[in-house]
């Protein structure tokens, strides 16, 4: 049972200059940081005045809440000591039992006045499905944009939830409205063809995703019943999705997917998550 929702406790701008503060001392000095999850679809959405506007009406926690809890980052391991050193001459404080349990994976962070916290991830992130960034500074997909991880891999980021919730969703319609979709990699869409090539080799994560993007569809469709998107929107959200799993179902499967395939749900094919207590 989870406990109650804590909010970042400093406004939407002075947030998003703190996050981008971070990520550009960190860049500085050659570690690389990027910004994951809701603070990410923000930052893409910005010269886009409809998406943000959208972002704020949906209501990811409900309506008039705060749209952050706080501050996702991904790094690579091979910096984990620069990464807490960082931290450490920010005055952050270190979140010492997880951060000597998951060191390799995981790192939390406490703002100096508690304003919010930060979970730098490692690497990949392993909630129901991975969604991997690489191991090497350098050579990785961190390296593929900047401040925030790519269009595609927020895109993975959200589709591997197996129980997703509505903030996610909300996450997902607005970087749809606001993005394309291709087949290859540009900074401006959604790289359908990455996306496609790694859910053609795991079929768990593969069901989940179409699942998703199925559910996206549907919940875009009741904000037309209420008001807050407009059928125009709602007809690109849903375009861009289909072009998206079009995309999908056309990209050849592996055979460690078709094998797969075969159990299908008869046997788990996601990881039950279980949240860091802090």
């Amino acid at each position: 049972m989870s406990g109650p929702t804590h909010f970042v406790e400093i406004s939407e701008e002075e947030f998003l200059k703190e996050a981008l503060g971070i990520v550009e001392k960190a860049q500085s000095r050659g570690i690389y940081l990027r910004i994951l999850g809701a603070l990410a679809v923000y930052i893409h959405s910005l010269d886009k005045p409809d998406c943000i506007n959208a972002f704020r009406s949906l209501g990811r926690f409900g309506e008039g809440k705060p749209l952050f809890t706080d501050l996702d980052l991904i790094g690579y391991s091979k910096q984990r000591k620069e990464i807490t050193k960082l931290f450490e001459e920010l005055k952050f404080q270190p979140d010492r039992m997880v951060n000597v349990l998951f060191a390799d994976r995981r790192l939390i962070f406490y703002h100096p006045q508690g304003k919010y916290h930060v979970d730098v991830f490692l690497n990949k992130l392993e909630f129901s499905h991975d969604v991997h960034f690489g191991e090497k500074p350098g050579s990785g997909r961190l390296e593929l944009d900047y401040p925030t991880i790519t269009l595609a891999d927020i895109v993975l980021e959200k589709l591997q939830i197996h129980f997703i919730n509505l903030k996610d969703l909300i996450d997902l319609i607005v970087l749809f409205m606001g993005h394309d979709v291709s087949e290859k990699s540009d900074k401006d869409t959604i790289d359908g063809g990455y996306i496609a090539r790694i859910l053609s080799d795991d079929w768990g994560f593969w069901y989940d995703a179409v699942t998703n993007l199925d559910k996206t569809k549907s919940l875009a469709k009741t904000f037309i019943e209420t008001g807050k998107l407009s059928n125009e929107q709602v007809k690109i959200i849903t375009e861009r999705i289909d072009k998206l799993r079009n995309i999908i179902d056309t990209t050849p499967k592996t055979k460690n997917w078709e094998k797969r395939a075969k159990t299908g749900t008869n046997k788990p094919w996601y990881r039950e998550v279980e949240e860091v207590v802090r």
